[in-house]
């Protein structure tokens, strides 16, 4: 119930009005049967339009660190994403990401739409990166078409570390569906999952029009991070 409130009562027409979305291709959205929304992940900002513009209900996967946060702010920011149906996912991996995949199995078994970012994090630069396996495995798994969705400028207009959004107009595109019945009963195999996500990844580079870099998003934040420590553990030079 508080999913239907917000988009269309306390939140959605107010966004709206604000960000006035551009919306390219939103009829390849089938109607009815098991849909995966596989977007490039700009900013928070994502979560909230793709929702928000799709008439149909869209789960979600989040870091769970969005249900864990202090203070007013952290329980407003729980609240939005319990309400919205958002499933928390630990991204360490193992286990505890294999339980939000099989969560969102559920939901497309039950012929419902889950949202997932292949890329498994936000882009640090507003490039496409490599994507994981896990929207190849629900693919194959489910027999879902997977549409392809670009978010085009959400960075611009919230950029990472940037809490209070510029206002200008949401650009949205989606992509016709892709379908993966031709590998029915081959999930499982790391080879075909690879295919299938390198396939996804390729239509959302020419759908987006961004840079493509083949590693991932995560292992650069980690990279800059570790270099970053390093570098203010560095003593300075003397003379």
């Amino acid at each position: 119930m508080l999913y239907w409130l917000l988009k269309y009562v306390l939140l959605g027409p107010l966004l709206k009005l604000i960000f006035r979305p551009r919306v390219e291709g939103l009829h390849h959205v089938p109607a009815t049967g098991p849909v995966i929304l596989a977007s490039n992940h700009l900013s928070f900002f994502d979560s909230i339009f793709i929702p928000l513009i799709v008439s149909r209900r869209v789960t979600f996967v989040a870091k769970a660190e969005y249900f864990t946060g202090k203070g007013i702010k952290g329980w407003l920011m729980k609240m939005f994403f319990v309400g919205t149906g958002t499933i928390p996912v630990d991204r360490s991996g193992g286990q505890a990401a294999r339980a939000a995949l099989d969560t969102q199995l559920r939901v497309l078994r039950a012929q419902g739409v889950a949202g997932i970012y292949p890329e498994g994090t936000r882009s640090p630069d507003g490039r496409l990166y490599r994507g994981k396996t896990g929207v190849a495995r629900l693919a194959l798994e489910s027999g879902a078409v997977v549409v392809p969705v670009a978010m085009l400028n959400a960075d611009e207009l919230q950029p990472p570390g940037r809490l209070i959004p510029r206002i200008g107009r949401v650009r949205v595109r989606f992509g016709a569906p892709l379908g993966f019945s031709r590998y029915t009963g081959m999930a499982g195999d790391r080879f075909v999952e690879r295919a299938v996500t390198d396939e996804i990844m390729y239509e959302l580079m020419e759908l987006t029009g961004r840079e493509y870099v083949d590693i991932y998003a995560q292992k650069l934040k980690t990279s800059v991070a570790a270099q970053g420590l390093v570098s203010r553990r560095r003593p300075a030079r003397s003379g």
